[in-house]
C-alpha cells in the first residue's frame, strides 16, 4: 500500500430497514430515524440515517478494502446531505499517508443522489509483515556442564 492508492468503491442501498436498524443498534432513539410522520412534521421528507450508522459503514468500508487484520485507530467524519430510504450511498477512498509506525490514513467520501453524505479521514493500524523465524537459541552452558557431571 502507498499514498495515492485508490480503494475500490462500495455501493450501499439505503433502505428503511438499514436506517432504523442502525439507529436502534447504536441506541439512538431519536424519532427522526424511525418514524416517517414525525420526521416530516419536523421538516424532513422522510426518516434519515444517523451519524453512528454512517460512522460504522465508513469503518466497515475501510476494513473491507484493506483486509480483516486492519485495525481502526481513529475515524473522523462530517455529515452533509442526508441518507434517505431508496437512495444509494457510494463510498470511495484514497490512501493519503502510510507511516513507518504501521499506520495509514485514508480519506473517505460517501455520496448519494443529493450530493456528499459524508467526508472524513480514517486512521488504521496495518497488519505487521510476518516475522522471520527466530534463530535457535544457544544452549545454556550451565545446563551442559550439569549434564556432564
Amino acid at each position: 500500500m502507498r499514498a495515492g492508492e485508490e480503494l475500490a468503491p462500495l455501493e450501499i442501498e439505503v433502505t428503511r430497514t438499514l436506517i432504523v436498524a442502525g439507529a436502534l443498534a447504536s441506541r439512538d432513539y431519536q424519532d427522526v430515524h424511525h418514524d416517517a410522520e414525525t420526521a416530516r412534521r419536523k421538516g424532513s421528507p422522510d426518516i434519515f440515517m444517523n451519524i453512528l450508522t454512517t460512522n460504522g459503514l465508513v469503518g466497515r468500508y475501510v476494513t473491507d478494502r484493506l483486509g480483516p487484520a486492519t485495525v481502526l485507530r481513529k475515524v473522523v467524519i462530517r455529515l452533509g446531505a442526508p441518507n434517505y430510504p431508496g437512495d444509494t450511498m457510494v463510498l470511495s477512498g484514497r490512501v493519503t499517508a502510510v507511516g513507518e509506525d504501521g499506520t495509514a490514513e485514508v480519506a473517505v467520501v460517501g455520496t448519494n443522489g443529493l450530493g456528499r453524505h459524508v467526508t472524513g479521514t480514517v486512521t488504521v493500524g496495518l497488519p505487521a509483515a510476518p516475522a522471520a523465524p527466530a534463530a535457535p537459541a544457544a544452549p545454556d552452558e550451565r545446563n551442559e556442564r550439569e549434564g556432564e557431571a
